[in-house]
This record gives C-alpha cells, structure tokens and sequence, in this order.
C-alpha cells in the first residue's frame, strides 16, 4: 500500500501541474496578472482544468493516507496527513465546485489554500522528530513558502496560487518518493 501511496505522491502533481499547464496554453486570454486560476475551470479548457484537480486531489488523498500509515504513530504526523487529506478533498471540490457555483467555490479554494499548509507544518515537524531533520524542515519551510507568498502584492492571484501550488506539489513528490524507501524499511 505505501508504495501505490507514494506513486500517487508522486503522480499526482505532474498530472495536476501538466493538465493546468495545458489549459492555460489554449486559453489565450488567461493573464497570469488579472486572472485567478480558477478562472481556467469556467471558460474553454475548464475540462482539462477540472479534472486536473479532481485527478490530483483523489491521488492526493491516497498519498495522504499512505503518508498517515506510516507516521501515525507521531501525533502531529497523524494529525497532519488527516488534515492533507482534508485539504485534498477541497482540492477535489475546487475542480467539482468551479466559480460559477459562487461562494462554495470560494470556500473549497480557501480550505485548499490554508489546509495544506498547516498540514505541511505538522507533517514536517512529525519527520523532524522521525529523525528525517532533512525533509522534514524541507516541508516546513515550503509550507512558510507557501503561506508568506500570499503577503506578496501580486496584480492578480494566479501567481500566488501556482507558487503555493509548485510548494504543494515539491513536497508530494519528495515526500512520495520517501514512502517508496520507507516501503521496504
């Protein structure tokens, strides 16, 4: 199980990532300073958008659970892949719920954006205690990343959202490619 676990760490945003990228590319009118991302999952590439997230949040949340067995016995990585999954359900729900579905759309987004870093947080201090001081303070200084480029002015929010997202997503794969390892520990 840690091993499919770790895979879909791993997959999950390449696959994310990839799909947003594609949908940017055909949509010429995507500005990355006026436009939120989400914007992607309402107009002609939504398809392509959307499902990224839901493929992504769904392999997330079996990352999540993978990354829970294996630190469950540290109540902050317990606490902490609980909440990864949690934030990979509004991963899910921002893809499912796009802006047209009007506040709900705002609320997945915000549990998307605050989940996943408190979540790192946790996670990070849970491979710190783990003995793993490398990766976990790799994680907890992404999830700072992830957080402090929203004090950041930006002309529109779709740099701060792939920013926190490249965070997100640096931390899956090396933290799926560990699962891997601990696999055959």
């Amino acid at each position: 199980m840690l091993k499919v676990a770790g895979l879909c760490g791993v997959t999950g945003p390449i696959i994310t990532i990839s799909l947003i990228a594609l949908a940017i590319s055909r949509s010429p009118w995507f500005s990355w300073t006026e436009n939120a991302l989400s914007d992607l999952g309402v107009h002609g590439s939504s398809a392509m958008f959307n499902s990224g997230l839901l493929i992504g949040g769904l392999l997330s949340c079996a990352f999540a659970l993978g990354l829970r067995e294996v630190l469950r016995s540290r109540i902050l990585g317990h606490v902490g892949a609980v909440i990864l999954l949690l934030g990979s359900v509004a991963m899910c729900g921002i893809g499912i719920f796009t802006e047209s579905a009007g506040e709900l759309h705002t609320y997945v987004s915000v549990a998307f954006f605050v989940l996943f870093p408190v979540a790192l947080w946790l996670v990070g201090a849970a491979l710190v205690q783990k003995r793993e001081k490398g990766m976990g303070l790799f994680v907890i200084v992404a999830g700072v990343f992830a957080v402090a480029v929203w004090a950041l002015p930006w002309p529109a929010v779709a740099i701060p959202e792939i920013l926190s997202a490249l965070a997100f997503s640096a931390c899956s794969i090396g933290l799926g490619a560990r699962l891997f390892k601990w696999a055959e520990d």
